[in-house]
């Protein structure tokens, strides 16, 4: 038989990738906290129209992407692609809506059908912040700042750039969508056949097109500076200013968009040069409308979602892998002392292994390999006069240690012998 494949586009998390993504989903989650974000874990699937009346039908997500299936009842269902959407859900049909507002954290797998690439799965996991029930620029601010502190801590803040814009109100963008459809329709007959049904549905995704063609005329397109009106510019200023008081240096990248209908004011992407054109790290905006769309009322919303994976690649070194304390038992020793020996540390904390099989030299060359810190040798000698030897592995230092000392302060011991301690 042929050896079973992981499907295309998924992977393993095992070693070095496993500890590069606890540490970015720890991390992330420490900071959140700092910031007064709670954790929130959502299904991994939900009813379609979650994702669909969410991303929109012109999306290429919801039309090309989406992972959607019938259940054995007919329900159509989709693993879902994004968390903000499966988030708003929830805090619809857990009725917080009257508890605004709610700042919530979330970490998990996504699942999208697009050509894998460095750095893109069709199962990745995101780490995202949603701050929901607070019109104002300090919301907006808060979120950015925790993003970047998040960054911050990974040590990657350094590599990425952090690019403003603002899509403005109802108002503004209703005059800005009137003008960009008036400008691209003087072009139909140069447009892309998928801008060309975009410019009939949701016009201003003509903006994120990837076609040659499309681009060029992008270039000339109306700005949505121009329709700003001036409370939605009173937002962008207040903004700024705030992030200014945050100390966080900004770009104002104007072709920063979102197309849909509840995204409005805010919109912003950290990006990096060093992950070659997969260069977005953590994107995200205000979508004042969205709760609306999930069956609540109009909440006030802003976000922000990042790719473990993207991140884990930034990293300059990979967290150590943790050190063992390895029992290698010598002759026979009696196995009920040898299991509480073994409890006793593990419930101080010490992170203990045992050499199953074997002669010495074979468990002293698999303690090596298991990068223990400390070897403990165990047989009937030692329990009976209740003192033990510890090696440390670095330093071939050993030290007779009672059992007393042991089972009581094991941590200073390890410090004490060799200088190394088990994680």
């Amino acid at each position: 038989m042929s050896t079973i494949q992981p499907v295309r586009g998924t992977h393993d998390l095992i070693g070095e990738e496993q500890r590069r993504y606890t540490h970015v989903v720890s991390t992330a989650r420490h900071i959140a906290g700092l910031y007064g974000f709670d954790e929130w874990s959502t299904p991994i699937f939900e009813d379609t129209k979650v994702f669909s009346r969410s991303l929109g039908d012109t999306s290429d997500v919801v039309s090309k992407e989406m992972y959607s299936f019938s259940d054995r009842d007919g329900e159509s269902l989709t693993l879902r692609p994004e968390g903000t959407a499966a988030i708003c859900r929830a805090l619809v049909t857990n009725g917080l809506t009257q508890s605004l507002p709610q700042k919530v954290f979330y970490a998990g797998p996504m699942f999208r059908h697009e050509r894998p690439q460095k750095g893109r799965y069709r199962q990745f996991h995101q780490i995202g912040a949603e701050l929901m029930g607070a019109a104002e620029p300090l919301a907006d601010a808060e979120a950015i700042a925790l993003g970047h502190q998040v960054l911050m801590a990974l040590g990657v803040a350094e590599h990425v750039t952090l690019e403003l814009n603002t899509l403005g109100d109802t108002a503004s963008r209703d005059a800005w969508r009137a003008a960009l459809v008036s400008y691209f329709s003087g072009y139909k007959d140069r447009l892309s056949e998928e801008s060309r049904i975009r410019l009939e549905k949701n016009p201003l995704r003509i903006l994120d097109s990837k076609d040659a063609g499309d681009r060029s005329l992008v270039a000339d397109a109306p700005m949505m500076e121009e329709f700003l009106t001036p409370e939605a510019r009173t937002f962008w200023d207040d903004l700024r200013r705030t992030l200014d008081g945050f100390g966080i240096e900004y770009k104002v990248n104007t072709s920063i968009v979102r197309g849909l209908d509840y995204y409005n004011h805010t919109t912003f992407e950290f990006v990096t040069s060093k992950l070659g054109s997969q260069g977005t790290v953590m994107a995200g905006g205000r979508y004042d409308g969205l709760v609306q769309q999930m069956g609540g009322p109009e909440v006030p919303s802003i976000g922000w979602a990042a790719g473990v994976e993207r991140l884990s690649m930034l990293l300059d070194a990979s967290p150590a892998a943790p050190r063992s304390v390895v029992i290698v038992p010598v002759g026979s020793p009696d196995e009920k002392a040898l299991f509480q020996i073994l409890q006793g540390l593990r419930r101080q904390g010490v992170r203990v292994e045992i050499g199953y099989r074997g002669s010495l030299r074979k468990r002293m060359e698999r303690a090596g390999k298991q990068n223990a810190s400390h070897v403990i040798f165990l047989g009937e000698d030692e329990l009976a006069k209740g003192a033990f030897r510890v090696k440390a592995m670095e330093t071939g230092q050993e030290e007779e240690v009672s059992r007393e000392r042991l089972l009581s302060n094991a941590k200073a011991v390890f410090a004490g012998v060799g200088g190394s301690t088990a994680q």
